[in-house]
C-alpha cells in the first residue's frame, strides 16, 4: 500500500502542475489578445502601381518547358 500512496501523490502533483501550466497559458493568451485590441491600428504602406509590360501574365519560358518535360506533361 505504501507504493499506492506515493503513486497517488505523484499523480496529484502532476495534475496540479498541468493545471498551473494550462492556467498560465490561458492567461497569457488573454493578455496577448487584449493588448492587440489596445494597439493603434497600423496602416499598410501604399504600394506604387507596377509598370505594365506586355509580358505580364503566364508565358512559357525554357525553364517552364523543362519542368513540363520532367513532370511528364
Amino acid at each position: 500500500m505504501g507504493k499506492k500512496r506515493s503513486n497517488t501523490k505523484q499523480t496529484t502533483e502532476r495534475r496540479a502542475f498541468l493545471k498551473g501550466v494550462l492556467a498560465s497559458g490561458g492567461a497569457a493568451a488573454v493578455a496577448m489578445a487584449s493588448t492587440k485590441g489596445l494597439a493603434a491600428p497600423v496602416e499598410a504602406p501604399k504600394a506604387e502601381p507596377a509598370a505594365k509590360t506586355p509580358s505580364q501574365g503566364y508565358h512559357e519560358t525554357p525553364h517552364i518547358r523543362d519542368y513540363y518535360k520532367t513532370a511528364g506533361f
